[in-house]
């Protein structure tokens, strides 16, 4: 894929808040950082570092997801998650992903995107809702 290459990666940074924790998803009881949350930042990371090295009318969407979350983060602390390449073949990008609060890991595993032309895709969408 054009610009994308095994060992790019992008970091994002996210303070806790309440929206994000178990409790108020329902994944769980506890006001920390839900599992659920934890990953769609860890597929936003992906996303971002694909939709900067991808021409106009292509973007990425995620077909796998294998994590693990180890550390429970409370609300109001910052969590840094990380999406690194870690080979691309065809249309599709395979990453490493890690969640960091401090020194501390908070989550890591794989997370695999693949590449669309945005206009095919939701044309092929239309024509799948017709059918059902």
């Amino acid at each position: 894929m054009v610009g994308l290459s095994k060992g790019l990666y992008k970091e994002i940074k996210t303070v806790v808040t309440r929206e994000m924790t178990a409790k108020h998803i329902g994944s769980g009881s506890a006001e920390v950082l839900s599992t659920p949350t934890m990953i769609l930042l860890m597929e936003e990371a992906a996303r971002r570092l694909a939709d900067e090295h991808l021409p106009p009318g292509k973007t990425t969407v995620g077909v796998a997801v294998n994590v693990r979350h180890v550390k429970a983060v409370p609300v109001g602390e910052e969590v840094v998650v990380r999406a690194e390449v870690m080979a691309v073949e065809g249309r599709r990008i395979m990453y490493w992903v890690e969640a960091r609060w401090g020194s501390k890991l908070v989550g890591y595993g794989y997370h695999e995107r693949a590449v669309i032309d945005v206009e095919e895709f939701s044309r092929k969408l239309e024509e799948e809702k017709k059918k059902t």
